[in-house]
C-alpha cells in the first residue's frame, strides 16, 4: 500500500511558507504516494485548499496529517509536533541539526527518521535538493527590495534638465547564493555595486554579475566545501579596515556572511555604523544567527542615533511566499524522487548514498548526526605527492592495465590484417583518442559544459567526412548516413547549449 505524505500547516508565528504547493503535491502523488494537506496550510502563500484537491491531494485535519508515514515541513517541528509523529515516520524539514542539539535528541527519542533538507551536501548531484540555495536566492533579491524601500531614493543615476542624480552605492558582504542574488538585483536596478568575500574563487562570479570585487592584501584559502571558513586574527584585522571603509562610503550595505554550525561572524562594528551617512540602510541577512552587524536585532527595524536604518528581518524568503514555496516544494519533490527509486510510493533510505547520508539525522533508533565529511565539487584538486601517486591507485591500475593491454592486442591484430588505408585510419583514430583523453582530462571541471558545447558544435567535421564516404558501398553508405544523422544532432545541440550559456551573461 502506498505511503502517505502529510503536509502540515507551519506553526511558527508569521510563517507564510508551505512545504508543498498544489503543483508539487501533484508531482508527489505521481511518485505513488497519497498526499494529505492540512486545511489552510497554503493560504498565506496564496494556495487555497480547493487547488490542492484539484491536484489530487486530500485536505484533512492536523491529526490525519501528523499520522502520515512521511511528514514534510518547512521549519523545524515544535516539541508538541515531535510528539505527534508516530514511531518510524519520516520527517523532512529544515532542522538546523548543528545548532539544535535538543531537537536532535527529541527526534532520536521519538524513534523517527529525520532528514534535514538544510544539510544537503554541496555537490553537483544534490543541487536540485538544495533548499538553502533556493531560500537564499529569494532572500537576496528581497533584501535589495527592502533596502530600496527604506532608502527612499532611486538606485539608478540620472541626468535630467533639473540636475544630475548619482547612482546609489551598494556594498555586499559575502558572495554566496544570497550575495550573488543581491548583487544581481542591485545591479539590475542601476546601483554601483561593490562586493567582498573571503573566498577568492568567487571573484569571477561577482564580476560576471556586474559588480566590482573588492580585494584586500591577505592570504586567503580556497574554500573546500563552498562555505566561508572562520578567519584567522590576521585575516580579521585585514578585512576590518576594508569593511569600515566600504560601509562608510556606501548608501546600502547587505551582509550575508554565515559559517555552518557557528554564530554569524561580527563584521560591521558599532563604530562603523556610527560613521555611516544618515539615511544609509543596512540589511543583515545573518540576523537569525546573531547578525553580522553590531546594531542588528532579529526581526526588528533599528534606527541608530545617526539615522542609519538596520533591518534584521529573518523572514525574507517568506515575503515572496508563493515563489519560495514553489522552489522549496520542488526541492522536496526531487528529494522524494531520490528516496523512491521504484516509483511505488515507498521511501527507501540508502545510507550508502552520500546525499542521503549527509541529510540523515536519525534513523531506525540510531543517531546519525553529524555525518561523515563529504568531498565536494568546490574543493580544489589536491596535488598528489610522488609517494601518494605510487601507492594510492593500485586497485585502479590492477583493473586498467589488463583492459588497456587487451584493447592494444585487438588493435594490433586488426591493423596486422587490415588493408593499408584502414591501417592509416585506425592509427589516426587511436591517436585522436589519446589526444582527446588528455585534452579533456586536463580541463577544469567548471569548463566541461562550455567545452563540450563547442566540441559538439564542430562535429561538422564528422559530417563532412561521412558525406565523403557515401557511395563507396551499401554498407559504408548506411554507416555514413547514420554518422551524418548523429553528428548533425551534435551540431544542433552544441549550438543550442552554447546559445543558452551566452544568454546567461546577456542583460535584457
Amino acid at each position: 500500500m502506498p505511503q502517505v505524505v502529510g503536509v502540515p500547516r507551519e506553526s511558527r508565528a508569521g510563517e507564510r511558507l508551505v512545504a508543498a504547493t498544489p503543483q508539487t503535491a501533484g508531482r508527489i502523488a505521481k511518485l505513488g504516494y497519497q498526499v494529505v494537506v492540512e486545511a489552510g496550510a497554503g493560504e498565506l502563500a496564496g494556495y487555497p485548499d480547493p487547488d490542492y484537491a484539484a491536484a489530487g491531494a486530500r485536505v484533512a485535519g492536523p491529526d490525519q496529517v501528523w499520522a502520515a508515514d512521511v511528514v514534510v515541513k518547512v521549519g523545524a517541528p515544535s516539541e508538541d509536533e515531535v510528539g505527534r509523529l508516530r514511531p518510524g515516520a519520516v520527517l523532512v524539514a529544515m532542522l538546523a541539526p548543528a545548532r539544535s542539539p535538543d531537537l536532535v535528541d527529541r527526534l532520536y527519542r521519538a524513534g523517527v527518521t529525520a532528514l534535514a533538507v538544510d544539510a544537503v551536501p554541496r555537490i553537483s548531484r544534490a543541487q536540485s535538493m538544495d533548499v538553502l540555495s533556493s531560500m537564499a536566492n529569494v532572500a537576496g533579491y528581497r533584501a535589495v527590495v527592502e533596502a530600496a524601500h527604506e532608502f527612499g531614493r532611486m538606485f539608478t543615476g540620472q541626468v535630467t534638465a533639473a540636475g544630475k542624480m548619482p547612482p546609489a552605492r551598494v556594498f555586499v558582504v559575502g558572495a554566496g547564493v544570497a550575495g550573488l542574488a543581491a548583487i544581481g538585483a542591485a545591479s539590475a536596478m542601476g546601483a554601483v555595486v561593490r562586493a567582498f568575500d573571503v573566498r577568492p574563487e568567487v571573484a569571477e562570479q561577482v564580476e560576471s554579475m556586474g559588480a566590482t570585487f573588492v580585494t584586500v592584501d591577505m592570504e586567503r584559502e580556497v574554500s573546500a566545501d563552498g562555505y566561508a571558513k572562520v578567519m584567522t586574527a590576521q585575516q580579521q584585522a585585514a578585512t576590518a579596515a576594508l569593511y569600515d571603509a566600504e560601509a562608510r562610503a556606501a548608501d546600502v550595505v547587505i551582509t550575508t556572511a554565515l559559517i555552518p554550525g557557528r554564530p554569524a561572524p561580527r563584521l560591521i562594528t558599532a563604530e562603523t555604523v556610527a560613521g555611516m551617512r544618515s539615511g544609509s540602510v543596512v540589511v543583515d541577512m545573518a540576523a537569525a544567527n546573531g547578525g553580522n552587524v553590531a546594531a542588528t536585532e532579529a526581526d526588528r527595524r533599528v534606527v541608530t542615533g545617526n539615522g542609519v536604518v538596520v533591518l534584521g528581518w529573518t523572514d525574507l524568503p517568506g515575503r515572496l511566499a508563493a515563489q519560495t514555496s514553489q522552489l522549496y516544494g520542488t526541492n522536496v519533490v526531487n528529494l522524494l524522487t531520490l528516496l523512491t527509486p521504484r516509483g511505488d510510493g515507498e521511501v527507501v533510505l540508502d545510507l550508502d548514498d552520500v546525499v542521503q547520508r549527509g541529510m540523515a539525522v536519525t534513523h531506525a533508533g540510531e543517531l546519525l548526526w553529524p555525518p561523515p565529511p563529504v568531498q565536494v565539487s568546490a574543493a580544489p584538486a589536491a596535488t598528489a605527492s610522488p609517494v601518494a601517486t605510487a601507492t594510492a591507485p593500485p586497485r585502479r591500475r590492477a583493473r586498467t592495465v589488463p583492459v588497456v593491454a587487451a584493447a592494444a592486442a585487438v588493435l594490433l591484430l586488426v591493423v596486422g590484417v587490415a588493408p593499408p588505408q584502414l591501417q592509416l585510419n585506425l592509427t589516426v583514430f587511436a591517436l585522436a583518442i589519446v589526444v582527446g583523453y588528455y585534452v579533456i582530462g586536463h580541463v577544469h571541471h567548471a569548463l566541461h559544459t562550455p567545452l563540450m558545447s563547442v566540441t559538439n558544435a564542430i562535429s561538422g567535421i564528422i559530417v563532412v567526412g561521412a558525406l565523403l564516404q557515401v557511395g563507396q558501398s551499401p554498407v559504408i553508405t548506411v554507416v555514413a548516413s547514420v554518422a551524418v544523422l548523429l553528428a548533425s544532432i551534435n551540431v544542433v545541440g552544441g549550438f543550442a547549449v552554447t546559445r543558452r550559456m551566452l544568454a546567461m551573461f546577456t542583460r535584457s
